[in-house]
């Protein structure tokens, strides 16, 4: 049996290939270690206004209560990033329409951060004006 015989038989990766695969999901896991929290804290922040949206005494509530009442459903969802000032209250001739825009920022290695931005509504047609 001659050399060129066996590397024509042989298979597998390499040492290299390898290491980059390896690296890359090192890569994938630090991204999802990121961005699975900012994913989960957005999908609560869009589930406390699609609750407060189904509230029938939403109209007669003021601005401050609206605010004092999605800073006590945050407060029990975990929610840190919405602030109950940083939502945008409109008066609209159907009720209120209540949305937060907000972008979530971590560093990732050294100097490179991610940047994430999130728009969330009572009204789904608003979130669709803003993107």
């Amino acid at each position: 049996m001659d050399c060129a015989s066996l590397r024509a038989g042989q298979r597998g990766l390499s040492l290299f290939g390898f290491l980059f695969v390896i690296a890359m999901l090192a890569v994938v896991a630090l991204l999802a270690m990121k961005l699975v929290p900012a994913y989960v804290e957005f999908f609560s922040v869009k589930k406390i206004l699609a609750s407060m949206a189904q509230e029938p005494d939403l109209k007669s509530k003021s601005n401050a209560d609206i605010r004092s009442d999605f800073m006590r459903r945050a407060g029990v969802s975990y929610v840190t990033v919405v602030k109950p000032e940083d939502l945008k209250i409109d008066r609209q001739a159907g009720g209120p329409v209540i949305s937060a825009e907000y972008e979530f920022r971590t560093q990732l290695v050294g100097n490179v951060s991610l940047v994430v931005d999130f728009a969330a509504s009572t009204d789904p047609a608003a979130v669709r004006d803003i993107e």
